[in-house]
């Protein structure tokens, strides 16, 4: 696919990965200061910050439409990851988690894929517990 180039774009930063490409001028949530080498990335946002399942959607049919390396078995021991993020479901964890939270956008989730030796995945657990602390 063919994209046209609009006027409006500048010569690349210099120290660009990509000598002699071009790069959308600063407009809007765009900073071409941001700019950075990935394999595939897609956006999909509501403007007015509202949730919903069709936001959900759109983001896995973005996925679902890149060309990931990962994703297409292009390289046989790697598997850096595709998948969407979205916000915290801050309701949801309150009626699941079973303790107190922060109030809502003080704090973080993850998922970590720990050891399954018992011993390793304590230890795996406490090294994080202490990198979070220091965060």
């Amino acid at each position: 696919m063919t994209v046209p180039v609009p006027t409006s774009f500048m010569p690349a930063l210099p120290g660009s990965p990509l000598p002699g490409s071009r790069l959308p001028a600063a407009q809007g949530l765009y900073d071409p200061a941001d700019e950075h080498d990935a394999c595939g990335v897609g956006f999909v946002v509501d403007r007015m910050g509202r949730r919903s399942h069709q936001m959900v959607r759109r983001g896995l049919t973005v996925l679902e439409n890149l060309d990931h390396r990962g994703a297409t078995g292009a390289e046989e021991n790697v598997g850096d990851g595709a998948g969407i993020l979205i916000q915290v479901p801050d309701r949801f964890l309150r009626a699941v988690c079973g303790f107190e939270l922060p109030e809502a956008g003080t704090y973080a989730t993850g998922i970590a894929f720990l050891p399954r030796p018992a011993a390793a995945a304590d230890a795996a657990c406490a090294h994080i517990g202490r990198i979070v602390t220091d965060e």
